[in-house]
Parts: C-alpha cells; structure tokens; sequence
C-alpha cells in the first residue's frame, strides 16, 4: 500500500480534479517551498501515481505518441461521435470546407449528407470514401506520400496541391493542444500540411476529445491564436475551459 502524507494526498487530489497543475500554484495553495514540491512530485512519479513536466505535473503523459488508426477508432468512441455531432451544425449549404485526416473527422464525413451543394478537401482517403457516397458532395482528394498509420495523405505534393484552394471552413484533428505548445500532432510532416490548411482557411474548427488537452505530439502545428473553435466533451476541466477562453477560444462541449 502506497503512504503519503498529507501534502502529497492534496497534490494528488489537485490532479484529479484538474488533470495538470503548476510548481508555483502548489507552494501557494500548501504554503511549502518549490523544493519541497519537487520532490513530493518526484517521489509520486516514482509511485507512478503523476507524470512530471516542465513547472508541473500531470495526471496523463504529456506526450501523445502516434497510433494506428485502428487503434484510434476504439479509443472515445462515444465522445468522438458527440463532437463530430455537434461540429455538422458548422457545414452549411454552398461552404468549401478543409477536412483534416484522424477518426474524429471521419466521425464527421460519415455523417455529412442533405446538402444540395459542398465542396470538401481532404488529406483523407477514408473521408473520401465515405463522402463519395453522396453525389450532391464534390470531394477533391489531395495527392501525396501515404501516411500508412492514418490512411491520409502528407507530403510537398500535398501541400502544394492545397495551396491552389480557398476554404471558409477547416475541420482539424489533433493529437494534443497545449497552451504554451499550441497544436500538435504525433507526425511532424502532417503538422507542417495541417499548417497549410489553416493558412488556407478563413475559420478553423478542431475536433479534440478531453484527453488531448494539456498534451503534446511531437509537431507542432500553430499557436492557440490561430483556433477559432475547439468542439470537446464534458470531461473538459472546469479550469482548462476557463484557460481556454480567456485566450479567445470558442469552446463547444458537446453533450
């Protein structure tokens, strides 16, 4: 049986309320020196009860590693097709919208359909697949290097290529969102084509369950500044929404 005394159970009870939490905020709610919380973080992290970060510590790995897409499919399900819900009330009639690769956005191609006339773009062969389906949607598949782990295409072709486009609208899929990392995702080629689709797009829209928040991929795709909109599920921490919109970030949690 793991001991901890009373400071350390409070550090603990923090993080399960607020999933992330700093060195400085500990010293002031505990009245102890920063030290002192460094080592009660270490000593948890060798409990494997918390994993430590630069100035803090988290209840989740910060780093989001890459998986397979079939993995991925298995994994929020419930919440992924909530947020991909409440990201349709964004399509409308006549829009030319970006839609990113990752399953959340596919959550979305699946359930695109009434429109009497949308253009999309796509990284993605499975949103292309699925929106093919349709045949009042014009679906322009971009070109590339295979991403095998994403079945979605990345690469200079693939950039260029989208280059040539205008969106209103990009519909994103990330592996981590971060306030001092901005955007990420596990593959730094597709961050750098996420990238062209925002500069392409006047409104960027991304779909991210809980679980992405106050984690990193190892490329960086942008800055908070560039999000517009962040679609999300109730497990979203009442301080992280807060953080979120004070950094002018509409937050929809879908229900």
């Amino acid at each position: 049986m793991i001991k901890l005394n009373r400071r350390q159970q409070l550090i603990i009870d923090e993080l399960d309320e607020h999933n992330f939490t700093k060195v400085n905020e500990l010293c002031e709610k505990l009245n102890v020196s920063a030290v002192t919380i460094r080592k009660d973080l270490q000593y948890l992290e060798n409990m494997g009860l918390l994993y430590r970060t630069h100035g803090g510590a988290s209840k989740q790995p910060l780093y989001a590693f890459e998986k397979n897409i079939n993995e991925k499919e298995f994994v929020q399900v419930m919440q992924k097709q909530k947020i991909a819900k409440a990201a349709l009330k964004f399509v409308n009639d006549q829009d030319f919208i970006i839609l990113a690769s990752g399953t959340t956005v596919y959550y979305l191609a699946k359930i695109i359909s009434g429109y009497e006339k949308l253009t999309v773009i796509t990284s993605s062969l499975s949103v292309s697949m699925e929106l093919s389906k349709d045949s009042f949607i014009d679906v322009i598949q971009l070109g590339g290097d295979l991403r095998k782990s994403s079945i979605s295409v990345i690469g200079s072709l693939a950039e260029s290529e989208l280059k040539k486009f205008s969106c209103n609208k990009l519909f994103l899929g990330i592996d981590g969102i971060d306030l001092d990392f901005g955007l990420s995702t596990s593959n730094s080629t597709e961050a750098n084509l996420n990238k062209v689709m925002i500069e392409q797009s006047e409104k960027v829209i991304v779909l991210a369950d809980s679980t992405k928040i106050n984690k990193r991929g190892f490329g960086q795709i942008c800055s908070l500044d560039k999000l517009d909109v962040l679609i999300t599920d109730n497990d979203i921490t009442e301080k992280d929404l807060n953080t979120l919109e004070d950094n002018g970030i509409e937050v929809i949690i879908a229900k």
